[in-house]
């Protein structure tokens, strides 16, 4: 089974080793890590994302060595959403509803934007995001990244698209 995980770590080193070997203790496969440092919390931690495959009759012995190991699950879930794809847009992205551009892949039920990382030089310049979209399968994949680029066409945007297949 694929699992997706958002793990809170101390910031320290040694502690993102510390922090998925449960994971191969468990004989987990691990598919995915994002960790991103420059997003230290005030509390001196760090959050870990992670997707996984492990054996369903796995899982509470891996939850349960996080616990030993001072590791808190922030999130956990199945991971669906087996295709990802990153686009640029360019344009006054805020000022032509960021979030109705948002909704028009979430509310698919097929799609979703998982991740977005915004540059805003000046109120009255055009801005840059970068989207990161997951689908259930390739054709739903293409169908989102074609809703994308209608919203973007209407809202006079420049789309880059794809960056990773």
């Amino acid at each position: 089974m694929q699992v997706s995980m958002k793990l809170e770590i101390r910031d320290s080193p040694g502690q993102l080793v510390t922090a998925l070997m449960p994971i191969s203790d468990m004989g987990g496969n691990i598919k995915t890590v994002i960790h991103e440092h420059d997003y230290a919390s005030d509390l001196g931690s760090l959050s870990v994302e992670v997707v996984l495959e492990i054996p369903e009759e796995r899982l509470d012995g891996l939850m349960q060595l996080f616990r030993e190991r001072g590791i808190t699950v922030i999130r956990f879930g199945e991971e669906r959403m087996h295709y990802q794809q990153s686009v640029i847009l360019i344009g006054h992205l805020v000022h032509t509803d960021l979030g109705d551009t948002v909704d028009q892949i979430d509310m698919t039920g097929y799609a979703e934007v998982t991740r977005m990382s915004l540059a805003m030089p000046a109120i009255d310049e055009r801005s840059s995001a970068k989207f990161t979209i997951k689908a259930l399968s390739r054709e739903d994949m293409d169908k989102a990244i074609g809703i994308l680029r209608e919203v973007s066409r209407k809202k006079n945007i420049l789309m880059i698209e794809p960056l990773e297949f």
